[in-house]
């Protein structure tokens, strides 16, 4: 999640929220960050409506997160971000539909012409005079001022603001626009309350446990049984209800391993290990090799990153009964990290919620 992170397959690197300065969740800085506007990577080829918009309300998302992810030792990923966008209506956040969000693929090469050969500075660039952060420097493509994200739309007005369709302009212009219409004023949107709150994702890897002994005293319980010669239909009720029991052991156990993994440091936000496994957070809707799509180019998508669910606490959404929620979401990439004539490419999302239940266990107080 660095352009110096060498990624192996058993390593996972834990990403946590952190205060930054501006200028460090920049384009040229190839931030790893949380909320605001896109950091784009790639100045053309933009995703923009209607593949941005939720697949079930048909409103345009918000941007979410983006993570910076280079692959070690291949020149086209030299530069590689994966951006995370998803609906802010909440009755889009039906259990385990991920339709209500979508993740993207931007790379690019070392030489490139959007920005310098050399890595960026770490202390702060000399101030220059203010640009436009409407339009990308290079490319000259205009963004929405609500959201960031491709706009070519224009206020009729003015015709100086852009927006990425109607609803991002009713809503600018009943937000500040109105006031500020054909005046000097106007200005991004950064106080929206379509904009997530906006942090610097900062990263650690996590420290190795060992590897538990297997517990034989669950594995004796299990194994003791009576000498009773039960009737058929006692034996299938007793099935049934044994059968119910170990689909209600079985998730607890998997979401117990969750809290225990995450206890060590409980606010992360983000697991990454490229070609690893997601930690989930129930037995139920697992996927399996046939539920992860393949790559346009025919490779196969591997794991990448997730999502954790204390992520919700930060975004200022949680309010009971009205918030968009998961459980975790888990990004599958493709594995040969393809080329798409530099346009953003469309990766793969899963999303897994939690019970009731757990739902309640694994809030904070």
């Amino acid at each position: 999640m660095s352009s110096d992170t060498n990624m192996s397959s058993a390593e996972v690197v834990l990403g946590f929220l952190e205060e930054a300065e501006p200028w460090r969740l920049l384009s040229p800085q190839f931030p790893s960050k949380v909320g605001g506007t896109p950091a784009w990577l790639s100045q053309r080829g933009l995703p923009s409506l209607p593949g941005l918009e939720c697949e079930i309300c048909r409103l345009p998302m918000a941007f979410l997160l983006q993570v910076y992810a280079p692959v070690s030792g291949q020149d086209r990923s030299f530069h590689r971000t994966l951006f995370l966008f998803c609906c802010k209506t909440h009755e889009c956040y039906t259990c385990n539909d991920s339709r209500c969000m979508k993740v993207f693929r931007s790379q690019l090469p070392r030489r490139n012409e959007f920005y310098p050969f050399d890595p960026p500075p770490e202390d702060e660039p000399p101030t220059e005079p203010e640009q436009d952060q409407s339009v990308l420097p290079v490319s000259g493509v205009k963004l929405c001022w609500v959201c960031g994200c491709p706009g070519n739309k224009a206020c009729s007005r003015c015709h100086t603001v852009s927006y990425c369709g109607k609803h991002h302009q009713t809503l600018h212009w009943k937000h500040t626009h109105k006031r500020e219409c054909c005046s000097q004023e106007a200005s991004i949107v950064t106080t929206s309350p379509f904009l997530f709150p906006e942090f610097e994702l900062v990263t650690e890897p996590e420290e190795e446990e060992q590897e538990e002994e297997k517990d034989t005293k669950v594995a004796a319980e299990e194994e003791e049984g009576g000498v009773d010669c039960p009737s058929l239909a006692d034996t299938l009720a007793e099935t049934d209800l044994e059968d119910m029991a170990m689909h209600e052991t079985e998730d607890n156990k998997v979401f117990q391993r969750f809290k225990k993994r995450i206890a060590p440091e409980p606010h992360q936000v983000v697991r990454y290990s490229r070609g690893g496994s997601p930690l989930w957070v129930s037995s139920q809707h697992i996927p399996s090799d046939q539920d992860i799509p393949s790559c346009t180019c025919g490779a196969k998508r591997t794991f990448e990153f997730q999502v954790m669910p204390q992520l919700l606490n930060s975004l200022c959404v949680d309010s009971t009964g009205a918030s968009i929620d998961w459980g975790t979401l888990a990004i599958y990439t493709c594995s040969a990290s393809c080329n798409h004539d530099d346009q953003y490419c469309t990766e793969f999302i899963w999303k897994q919620d939690f019970s009731s239940d757990q739902h309640t266990q694994i809030k904070p107080t």
